[in-house]
């Protein structure tokens, strides 16, 4: 039967309202906004808003993906970004062997027609990248597209397919053809020159993974793959808002070179969120969190500790930006980059919501109708 959730407050993607009483029908989807409150609707102290949606999510719950592409693990990596208000994410699999691709493809495939809460795609975060901007991936996988991997990101039955690949690496006509695959193409991990991504951005590229992070920079006479991004209007950039990967200082600058609506917030989280674990493996290396900073043995920067309702908070606090603005770099932003319904609360779409109080902190989220987490 319906239920009728109100609200001290609710941000239906567009501006924060009071005592509005928001109907969810039995199909788990938004059945009205406003109207009488009858008399069995469940009060609630806080303010309601739209699920966030997480492009690139590694693992969680203790989990990473990488090292357990099963429908188990992204269960577990649901379970625990549904604690800080993740409603829709996109499971990433970084630069790694065909076999584990594969398996990670089957994983998703299957989560999809299970119904495991929140996946919605799958993110190939390589191996098609520049060896000498591979961070914390494993360079002996990083390769050249071949028909192996294009007849995985053919597969109709992934969600969502995103794939970040470094353009000097992969030329236009097949950044074409993944496009014409239904692939969401970012650039990412890549020592381009600025000629170099704007072909691929022209070729149909959409999307830049962790703006600043593994990129080339923006200098005086080249303006590299930062330089692009902050200049492709219509392209979108992820913003890992740690304090880690980008200072805050960076982020106003994207903020005000980036058109409204195209930065948004990435989490680039590691199997630690969720978890009271403080290390784990990744290929032939352990990753340690000191505070909320993974550190490889190796010395770089290993994914992140971030959750997405902490990054809403540190975009608000260091960077002036409006809570509704924020939410929507947040939950509205990704879902048109990826082209699905979110960050609005309306009738007929379906009811992913998240309760915050008032410190930011995420006291309830329902995923398609269903409570997922209550604190």
């Amino acid at each position: 039967m319906a239920r009728t959730l109100i609200a001290e407050q609710l941000f239906d993607g567009e501006q924060i309202r009071r005592d509005i009483p928001l109907t969810i029908g039995e199909d788990g989807r938004i059945q009205s906004i406003g109207g009488e409150v009858p008399a069995d609707a469940e009060q609630l102290k806080g303010l309601l808003a739209p699920g966030l949606i997480d492009v690139q999510v590694n693992g969680g719950g203790g989990a990473l993906f990488n090292n357990d592409p099963t429908v188990n693990a992204l269960g577990k990596m649901s379970r625990a970004h549904a604690r800080f208000g993740t409603t829709g994410f996109v499971p990433t699999l970084i630069t790694d062997q065909v076999d584990i691709m594969q398996q990670a493809a089957d994983a998703v495939s299957a989560a999809l027609c299970e119904g495991v809460p929140g996946v919605i795609g799958v993110h190939f975060e390589g191996p098609h990248l520049s060896a000498p901007k591979k961070g914390t991936h494993e360079e002996k996988f990083i390769r050249p597209l071949t028909g192996e991997e294009l007849a995985i990101y053919a597969r109709d039955d992934l969600g969502i397919k995103v794939v970040t690949l470094a353009p000097e690496n992969v030329s236009p006509d097949d950044i074409r053809q993944l496009v014409a695959l239904g692939v969401k193409v970012c650039l990412g991990h890549s020592n381009a020159d600025g000629a170099t991504v704007a072909a691929a951005v022209a070729a149909g590229a959409t999307g830049f993974t962790h703006l600043y992070n593994a990129m080339s920079p923006l200098q005086s006479r080249e303006p590299g793959m930062v330089g692009t991004a902050l200049i492709s209007d219509d392209a979108w950039c992820g913003l890992i808002a740690d304090g880690h990967h980008v200072c805050a200082e960076a982020m106003l600058l994207a903020l005000k070179a980036k058109p409204r609506g195209k930065i948004m917030l990435v989490s680039d989280a590691m199997s630690l969120v969720g978890s009271e674990e403080t290390s784990f493996p990744l290929f032939d290396r352990v990753v340690t969190r000191e505070g909320d900073r993974l550190t490889s043995t190796t010395g770089e920067l290993a994914g992140s500790h971030l959750d997405m309702i902490s990054a809403v908070r540190n975009i608000r606090d260091w960077c002036g930006v409006e809570l509704p603005e924020a939410l929507r770099m947040a939950s509205r932003y990704p879902a048109e980059f990826l082209g699905v319904a979110g960050g609005r609360l309306e009738p007929s779409v379906q009811a992913d919501l998240i309760l915050l109080d008032e410190k930011l902190q995420v006291a309830k989220t329902w995923i398609g109708g269903r409570e997922v987490f209550s604190r």
